[in-house]
């Protein structure tokens, strides 16, 4: 540390905010209210950063109010995503990789979200491997838990956990910093941090770690659970236990000013689906994956059932709407390479994190692609007939086997 920074009245260094800006480059994203992008940012790379690291250590730095965009959830409606602007990003980076290993260490191993070292595909393995065990799950939605953090509560919270004061500062600052409303003003929020703010996931997995994850292990030690964010599922031996639990946790959830949904919130039987057929809910969605009976093959020829997880049905109507979206069938203009190249990241991805488990069932969202590519193929190409589109489509995949990502891998 130079004499200047010696001077400086907090413990923010040049280090700290450069490896900053390298995580918020690397991650990308919008620019804030301020119009001003990541790489308008790096123009002046040199001042921007020097600016920010003198008002971040002299405890200057005051945070603008944060855009919102509205995003549409599966259920219908809009859900407001907060994206604060590149220097904010990197100021809140510089706050969170301080404090993120002090708070980690304190959390629950049943705590997946936004933890190094921890994805929600081993969220999802660890529920596989609790459904296998308990007959019961007991499935979590709170309402809009992002929107209804108690700023008075999360403060106190904030203080147990944290001693460092200008920590503490800035997270107050960013509570109160300004929001974006649908007409463009700006209103200070009372309660809630907002979704997209980088700081946001590691405040928020504080408060559902004293609201919920402490209090299951002193008071539920015997009901494992996993939770990614505010996505949550406990597992239980008996329906009573569950519907016990369940108010409980309702009444838990209350005393921290969080509500759960009533329709979405639900007990799921996960055991014996032929003995026992009344059960009114049989399946959940965790994580993009429904759980839920699958039919499977023994070893000595027989057929068996098993509670198993695989990509949902919503995810798999997401991923045809953005196939659509990309792949217009009479759009004869583009080339099959323009396709490729708008597709193959996302393919990557989808393949990478829903196959996973039960492979098969998201390839069947990838054939889709293959007929629809066809289709496409046939207008391109002023082909008569569906099967002199088939035609064409198997040239074109023979001459360019690796141009479609999933074409590597052989989904035909």
């Amino acid at each position: 540390m130079t004499n200047n920074e010696l001077t400086k009245s907090l413990p923010v260094s040049k280090q700290m905010v450069w490896e900053a800006w390298l995580q918020v480059k690397r991650n990308g994203g919008s620019a804030g209210i301020d119009k001003e992008s990541i790489r308008m940012f790096d123009v002046n790379l040199s001042g921007n950063l020097y600016k920010l690291w003198n008002r971040l250590s002299s405890g200057s730095y005051f945070p603008p109010p944060v855009r919102t965009v509205y995003i549409l959830k599966k259920q219908g409606g809009k859900r407001p995503l907060g994206i604060p602007t590149v220097t904010d990003r990197i100021a809140q980076t510089v706050v969170k990789q301080y404090v993120e290993p002090m708070l980690d260490q304190q959390f629950h191993p049943g705590s997946y979200g936004y933890r190094p070292g921890k994805s929600a595909h081993d969220a999802v393995e660890q529920c596989r491997q609790n459904c296998r065990q308990y007959a019961w799950v007991i499935d979590i939605d709170i309402k809009s838990y992002f929107d209804n953090i108690s700023h008075a509560m999360l403060k106190q919270l904030l203080q147990a956990y944290i001693r460092d004061k200008w920590v503490l500062m800035y997270i107050e600052r960013w509570l109160q910093a300004g929001v974006e409303q649908e007409d463009g003003s700006i209103t200070t929020r009372e309660k809630g941090t907002p979704q997209g703010g980088v700081v946001s996931p590691l405040i928020a997995n504080l408060y559902l770690h004293e609201c919920l994850d402490k209090w299951m292990l002193e008071e539920n030690r015997n009901n494992p659970f996993e939770r990614y964010a505010d996505d949550i599922v406990v597992h239980c031996d008996s329906k009573e236990a569950a519907e016990k639990l369940l108010e409980s946790i309702r009444i838990r959830m209350g005393l921290y000013g969080l509500e759960l949904h009533p329709e979405k919130t639900k007990i799921v039987y996960c055991k014996d689906y032929r003995r026992d057929k009344e059960h009114d809910n049989r399946s959940f969605t965790f994580l993009g994956f429904d759980f839920q009976p699958r039919m499977r093959k023994s070893n000595r020829g027989g057929r068996f059932l098993c509670f198993l997880p695989a990509i949902s049905k919503a995810g798999k109507k997401k991923i045809r709407g953005e196939m659509q979206a990309v792949l217009l069938i009479k759009d004869t203009e583009q080339t099959i390479e323009d396709i490729a190249g708008r597709l193959n990241s996302k393919l990557r991805g989808w393949i990478n994190y829903y196959g996973k488990y039960e492979k098969w069932e998201t390839y069947e969202v990838l054939w889709y692609l293959n007929k629809r590519l066809v289709k496409w193929v046939k207008n391109k190409y002023r082909l008569t007939g569906l099967n002199d589109g088939v035609k064409k489509y198997r040239e074109l995949k023979l001459a360019t086997p690796k141009l479609f990502y999933h074409w590597r891998l052989g989904i035909n």
